[in-house]
């Protein structure tokens, strides 16, 4: 049996530990023997971020809300409105109008494609089901603005394959690289 309060200090210490850590990292930073690294996901002990000023490197598998690619090159939209995304996603949170053709044939394209940003979960389902890569997990956050907005519509959710590849880089390298085998 373990004598009493042997838990309570092992907490106490801990915490003691974490806090000491805090300012040997200060002292090492102001000595100039450690670049600041109160940008990294690795930073050791208690800090603060001065946000908006400081920010944290987000992971690369951070998601937020679905968007839509258009390649940057023609403006084609990657979405065949096949609807997989629909069926998906569990609290059912997107909406697809398939495009007709002037002959009144079903397009290969969308005409509308619309997201209640509320309501939408973010887990990332409709992105992982996508057979095209059409749909893609953005990491914008700071999602605050003026007018409210009950649903995202098509326009409001296209971004480019550039920004893609430039806010998740190693997921983009990985999808050329499936993509360049499969031609």
């Amino acid at each position: 049996m373990r004598p009493y309060g042997l838990d309570i200090l092992r907490g106490l210490l801990l915490t003691l530990r974490h806090f000491v850590a805090t300012y040997l990292d200060d002292a090492a930073r102001l000595l100039g023997r450690r670049r600041d690294g109160r940008h990294s996901v690795s930073t050791r002990g208690v800090f603060t971020v001065q946000y908006p000023e400081e920010r944290l490197v987000l992971p690369e598998r951070f998601r937020v809300l679905p968007v839509l690619l258009r390649e940057e090159g023609t403006g084609a939209i990657r979405c065949r409105a096949c609807g997989i995304c629909t069926k998906v996603c569990p609290p059912q949170c997107i909406w697809i109008v398939q495009a007709k053709g002037e002959d009144g044939k079903p397009q290969p394209r969308p005409a509308e494609f619309a997201i209640e940003p509320h309501i939408c979960m973010n887990c990332g389902l409709c992105a992982e089901h996508c057979p095209f890569g059409a749909i893609k997990m953005d990491s914008r956050f700071e999602l605050a603005d003026y007018e409210h907005k009950e649903v995202l519509k098509l326009e409001d959710l296209l971004v480019s394959t550039d920004y893609y590849a430039r806010i998740k880089p190693e997921s983009w390298e990985r999808e050329k690289a499936v993509r360049g085998s499969r031609q």
